[in-house]
């Protein structure tokens, strides 16, 4: 009977003790993903300022106070064991470790010191602490700074738009302009282009080689600025072919541009030119697509707060047709104006078939339709250089990278 009546009280206690435990790891996991999250949206501020394009110390130390400021921002809005945690009470700490301009990296530490125990008082324990820390980066293998491309893993972005452009500086007034990557190291030649705009005569981004399938290939010199449509088996439309963008059914080549190639474009991978007869002006279509795309079809799209060169890091502010409630003329950290393009080798001129030498992300204005204050003609889109990722032909060591759906940028962890 006294074995009986201990037991009773060992079971109970060890119950007790067990809700205790419970109740650690519980915050101990929460805390694990509230670290997640701020440190991957602290990167995330990295890979669409520009800074990780330019060696520029003033940008990247102005873009450390964003990202601190939006990976505080995320760590509390999630609750640790009950509440949500207090940066004033050094609850929630981010460092930066900036030493490669191309390859950022954010660490957030979170902790809860007052964890109150039930069960455990009994010895003595009334609060216990859990932590967490994460390390996140935003990587972009061009690794200005003097890190060689080629001791660093390639990038595979999603969601690139079906428009090759010519590794042709498009600021140049040459005839026969530099590169925008060096094909070999994958560096970026001029850094300067961060931050430049389209101008409002031609060329002009949306300016297709092949408006109604016309190519004549192979070109010895294609225009800088001019795009080559990519082929559909190596830009695979989405499967969706729901009318959208106020009830317009879009083709293939403009689903490709409105929405998302989910087939991951990998550096230095081969791509065809669609020189297919396409029955219609490509140009149109395609601009068409882009306000679909950018909701600018009023003109009161996304825009963009932009020096050239940038004197702060690029930040993008909500317009009025965007369909998000409440971002309108505030502060954003990604918009549907944002797309990353791919770059082709164009050293030898353009074939039927081009390699892919880097990809440059942009941010698309309006389109020049009436209502519309790009100063632009129909058809023809302005957009501004928010980010350059070079590829680089030597052996890259490492898994491939995949980028996220708007930056060719990679935001990913490291440390977990």
């Amino acid at each position: 009977m006294l074995v009986a009546v201990f037991m009773l009280f060992v079971v109970g206690a060890m119950a007790a003790l067990s809700i205790d435990v419970v109740t650690i790891y519980t915050a101990k996991s929460e805390a694990q993903l509230v670290a997640d999250g701020a440190a991957l949206a602290g990167a995330r501020v990295f890979a669409n300022s520009g800074v990780t394009s330019t060696s520029n110390p003033t940008l990247m130390a102005s873009a450390q106070i964003i990202a601190q400021s939006i990976a505080i921002q995320v760590a509390q809005s999630s609750p640790v064991g009950g509440r949500t945690l207090v940066a004033a009470n050094s609850e929630i700490t981010v460092g930066f470790v900036t030493a490669v301009p191309g390859d950022p990296l954010v660490t957030v530490h979170v902790q809860r010191t007052d964890l109150p125990t039930f069960f455990a008082r009994i010895w003595g324990s009334t609060q216990v602490t859990v932590s967490a820390t994460a390390t996140a980066e935003a990587y972009n293998p061009s690794s200005v700074g003097g890190t060689s491309a080629t001791a660093s893993p390639p990038v595979a972005p999603m969601c690139v738009k079906p428009w090759l452009l010519p590794n042709s500086d498009p600021s140049s007034a040459s005839a026969t302009p530099p590169t925008i990557f060096d094909p070999t190291a994958g560096t970026i030649t001029n850094p300067s282009l961060l931050g430049w705009t389209s101008p409002t005569t031609t060329p002009l981004i949306i300016n297709s080689l092949c408006e109604s399938g016309t190519c004549s290939l192979p070109q010895a010199s294609p225009p800088a600025w001019n795009y080559f449509p990519g082929d559909p088996g190596s830009f695979p439309p989405p499967t969706y072919t729901s009318s959208i963008c106020g009830g317009a059914t879009l083709t293939p080549y403009q689903l490709s541009i409105a929405g998302c190639v989910q087939t991951p474009l990998q550096c230095n991978a081969t791509v065809q030119i669609d020189a297919a007869s396409y029955g219609g002006d490509r140009n149109s279509d395609a601009a068409d697509a882009v306000n679909c795309l950018t909701h600018t079809t009023n003109g009161l799209g996304d825009t963009l707060t932009c020096t050239s060169p940038p004197t702060a890091p690029l930040q993008f502010v909500g317009g009025a047709d965007d369909p998000i409630r409440g971002v309108s003329g505030n502060n954003m950290m990604v918009s549907d104006s944002l797309v990353t393009v791919p770059v082709f080798d164009s050293t030898a001129g353009a074939n039927s078939t081009v390699q892919i030498v880097g990809f440059v992300q942009l941010f698309l204005n309006p389109d020049g339709q009436p209502t519309s204050d790009s100063g632009a003609t129909n058809g023809q889109i302005k957009a501004t250089i928010v980010n350059l990722v070079g590829c680089g032909s030597g052996p890259r060591p490492g898994a491939t990278i995949n980028g996220n759906g708007d930056s060719p940028v990679a935001v990913r962890l490291v440390t977990h």
